[in-house]
């Protein structure tokens, strides 16, 4: 075979050529090698607004700052559990620990299936609440004994609660204790449940528009409180002890505060360490998710636009999080 001879000046043009080209490789093609070796995040979508940002901003960051591909599972807190000890779901991000106390025993303290990732940060708190407003003339509202004047409870009263002030309230299966908290600390007080978050946020605007009495069940983070200013009702102190009696119906205290906090399949940190330590840095403020959740819902915005807004205002924040 004829060897065939380059001349010296023409292999070295063809090696700073080939050298040239490797270097100038579009942008979006060397971020998807980069990616093409990471592997693949699963993260729960639970089916509501807050969780679904707090998802978004996390499949923002760690595609375009680490380079992971993220998939998002549609899936129900219930359901998730199963998913996240098979290794289906890799991390669940916003977890309201009270309503799944029995789950949280079995899958993570029990068989350490599932990982607690930590705290969140935004605080929940479900409270009976009324509009600031209605402290200036009535400051003794501020607190449930303010409740035992005949005359206070007569300003709301309605066709619904009779001769008895009404108590708003929403779905008759989520987790409350109105009623019981109403007897236990004698007083009159009819809880009128009307079926939904939606129903009680338009009562709440019907009502503040006329700058009339409300009394309702609320929490937070929701985006209601960048719309509205209202005031939390100051009941008595929670108590383990008081919701010891809380199956026969003796709670007569506030809901305990509750921590956010995040889930993880056991086998993270080894399949994906930095987008675990990426995962287990992931934390902000009630403050955070509120205005999200007003960019949403009252400015209009979708989900990724606002996660994006949060994101470009919030470098200082976020950057903490990246390994």
């Amino acid at each position: 075979m004829n060897k065939i001879y380059f001349p010296k000046w023409l292999s070295t043009g063809i090696v700073v050529m080939l050298a040239a080209t490797a270097c100038t490789l579009p942008q979006e093609t060397l971020r998807e090698e980069a990616t093409s070796i990471r592997p693949t995040i699963k993260l729960a979508k639970n089916p509501w607004l807050s969780a679904e940002l707090n998802t978004v901003v996390a499949q923002l960051l760690l595609e375009e700052e680490l380079g992971y591909p993220v998939e998002l599972i549609a899936i129900d807190d219930q359901a998730q559990y199963l998913a996240l000890e098979n290794g289906d779901v890799h991390a669940s991000l916003e977890v309201w620990p009270l309503g799944y106390v029995a789950e949280i025993q079995q899958y993570v303290r029990d068989r350490g299936t599932v990982e607690n990732g930590g705290c969140l940060g935004p605080i929940g708190k479900i409270g009976w609440y009324v509009p600031t407003y209605m402290l200036d003339e009535h400051p003794e509202l501020a607190t449930w004994e303010g409740f035992k004047d005949p005359e206070n409870v007569a300003l709301f009263r309605t066709p619904e609660s009779g001769d008895k002030g009404q108590f708003l309230a929403g779905d008759p299966s989520w987790y409350q204790f109105d009623a019981d908290i109403i007897r236990n600390l004698g007083l009159d007080l009819e809880v009128v449940t009307v079926g939904s978050e939606e129903a009680i946020l338009a009562a709440l605007d019907a009502a503040y528009s006329g700058r009339e009495p409300i009394l309702f069940y609320f929490w937070t983070p929701l985006a209601a409180f960048a719309q509205y200013e209202l005031t939390q009702v100051e009941l008595p102190e929670y108590s383990d002890a008081c919701y010891a009696n809380m199956d026969s119906g003796g709670i007569d205290c506030d809901y305990p505060t509750e921590m956010t906090t995040k889930l993880f399949w056991s086998g993270l940190g080894d399949y994906a360490p930095d987008a675990y330590y990426f995962l287990k840095s992931f934390y902000y403020t009630t403050e955070d998710l509120i205005t999200m959740l007003a960019l949403v819902d009252i400015q209009g915005k979708t989900v990724e636009q606002a996660a994006r807004i949060w994101i470009e205002q919030n470098e200082n924040v976020w950057r903490a999080w990246i390994p």
